[in-house]
């Protein structure tokens, strides 16, 4: 109901060598080698993105699978500009917005050394739409694709058919939530060993332990990726995976688990820590049932609205750093859009330098 947005996303890096990075030009080679160490706050049910509703399956198993695109990951904000190819070389729109053609890249190979075709594409969006011939244990993004009506191949194209025009639609398809499976893989293997076509190569999965990728030899993409591998560590405490990124066991913290007073502690614990102030996508909600007692009473939840202290919550939880619901509206509606970081809430990651580059994925 009454929405108080926080605006902070914090990321520390720590040590010379990664400060040298962080300055390079974009130009210079990255150094390849090494183990990027980082940690999640749950174990995932399973390792297959299109049946897990939350990120900590997301998060570790993206970098084992591509998209069709995918949005730029050097972009501090999702732009529909911004998409960028991967499994598709290119895309295209009909006349009147009603079907979305992609045309395959070539040559790339599942990590078990099947060729990946046009038919991967279209298996993934049946078996999404619940047209398979297997089916998803769970399918929390199935309402993506309400509008989607049809998946076409022809030779090395792939055509997304809609019931009606949504230009927004390929944004769908450039999230972390949409990779492609293959097609000679039943969905219940890919739970517990998942295949993909992406930069690194699935290894094990401990359940409350680790999960480990490792560095795919053969990627389609030249060089990449430039880590050897990635560990990620399974630590539902946040205070223990804090104290444990301070004492140097991780490069890196889960993007969502440290808030601007936890900040400040690292700062002080870790000196050579850098923090970096941005946008993220989280907020801070007061909801009501208001079919219940006496919430059903519009002038119940106005009152409740009226009563929020929404400076006092910023100043609280995120130290100030954070804008309330209706100043972010108002500051959209005279800038013409969501700009700067008016719309963007808070969220926190921390990051020492690992001796290698920064970036896990392709």
């Amino acid at each position: 109901m009454n929405r108080l947005l926080r605006r902070l996303k914090i990321v520390v890096i720590a040590g010379a060598g990664l400060f040298i990075i962080a300055l390079a030009s974009p130009a210079m080679a990255q150094k390849a080698g090494g183990t990027l160490r980082i940690f999640q706050y749950d174990s995932p049910a399973s390792m297959s993105i299109h049946e897990e509703a939350l990120n900590s399956a997301e998060n570790p198993a993206m970098a084992v699978f591509n998209n069709l695109v995918l949005f730029d990951q050097h972009q501090a904000q999702n732009r529909l500009d911004g998409i960028q190819p991967e499994l598709a070389t290119q895309w295209s729109w009909n006349a009147d917005g009603t079907a979305l053609t992609f045309r395959i890249r070539e040559g790339v190979k599942w990590h078990d050394g099947e060729p990946f075709t046009a038919a991967d594409v279209q298996c993934t969006w049946n078996l999404i739409l619940g047209r398979g011939n297997g089916q998803l244990r769970a399918n929390p993004r199935k309402s993506w694709y309400r509008n989607l009506d049809t998946v076409t191949v022809d030779g090395d194209s792939v055509t997304f058919r809609l019931k009606r025009p949504q230009p927004t639609f390929i944004a769908l398809l450039a999230s972390g939530y949409s990779p492609v499976y293959p097609c000679h893989v039943a969905p219940q293997e890919l739970r517990q060993h998942p295949i993909g076509t992406g930069p690194f190569k699935f290894v094990s999965y401990e359940p409350n332990e680790a999960i480990r990728l490792t560095r795919n030899e053969q990627y389609w993409k030249p060089g990449r990726p430039y880590l050897d591998s990635i560990e990620w560590s399974i630590i539902p405490n946040r205070a223990t995976a804090i104290l444990a990124f301070v004492a140097r066991k991780f490069d890196m913290t889960f993007p969502f688990g440290v808030n601007v007073p936890v900040m400040k502690n690292i700062k002080s614990e870790a000196p050579d820590a850098r923090c970096e102030l941005a946008a993220a996508n989280q907020s801070t909600n007061l909801i009501v049932n208001r079919e219940a007692a006496p919430f059903e009473d519009p002038a119940i939840r106005r009152a409740m609205a009226l009563a929020l202290d929404r400076k006092s919550f910023i100043g609280i939880l995120a130290e100030g750093e954070g804008i309330s619901a209706a100043q972010c509206n108002r500051r959209r509606k005279a800038s013409g859009g969501c700009r700067s970081r008016c719309c963007a809430p808070c969220q926190a990651t921390v990051q020492t330098s690992p001796k290698t580059a920064p970036k896990p994925a392709s």
